[in-house]
C-alpha cells in the first residue's frame, strides 16, 4: 500500500481554501443594500422602478405594532420582535423559525426621499415604497418656437 501526503502548494488544497472562501462571501455578503445572505432575518429585496424604490421585508409572525422603521441619513434600519411560540403540552421536535429581536440596515442610494417612504403589510410582508427626489425624477421640458 503506498501513502500519499498532499505537499503544501497542493492543487486540491488551493480549490478547497478557495471554496471556503466563496461560501464565506455566500453567507455574509455586502452590496449597496447592506449585509445579508443565508441566514440572516429578516430576508428583504430591494427593486428599482421609474418611481423610486420598492423594499420587501419577509417578516412571518411579526405583529405590525412589533415592526420599527427608522431613518437616518441614507439609512433605512428595519427592527422588531418575534415572539417565541408556546404550545401548551408539547415539546419541540424541530425548531427553525427563530425569535427575539432583529434589526436590519439597508443603505440606500443618495437620490432617494427617505421622508416620503409609504409602508404597508401583508401576509407576513412588509412593503416599503421609497420614491425618488423630485430633483432625481425625468421631468418634460416644452419646446418653445421662437
Amino acid at each position: 500500500m503506498t501513502m500519499r501526503f498532499a505537499s503544501p502548494f497542493s492543487p486540491f488544497d488551493r480549490l478547497l481554501s478557495l471554496q471556503r472562501e466563496i461560501e464565506r462571501a455566500y453567507d455574509n455578503p455586502v452590496g449597496f443594500e447592506g449585509v445579508g445572505g443565508r441566514g440572516v432575518f429578516p430576508p428583504v429585496n430591494v427593486f428599482k422602478n421609474g418611481d423610486g424604490y420598492l423594499v420587501r421585508i419577509e417578516v412571518p409572525g411579526v405583529p405590525p405594532e412589533k415592526l420599527n422603521l427608522q431613518t437616518h441619513g441614507r439609512t433605512l434600519t428595519i427592527s422588531g420582535e418575534r415572539e417565541a411560540e408556546h404550545v401548551e403540552g408539547a415539546s419541540y421536535h424541530r425548531r427553525e423559525r427563530d425569535a427575539g429581536s432583529f434589526s436590519r440596515s439597508l443603505t440606500l442610494p443618495a437620490n432617494l426621499d427617505l421622508g416620503n417612504v409609504e409602508a404597508s403589510y401583508k401576509h407576513g410582508v412588509l412593503t416599503l415604497r421609497v420614491p425618488l427626489k423630485a430633483a432625481a425624477k425625468p421631468r418634460q421640458i416644452a419646446v418653445k418656437a421662437a
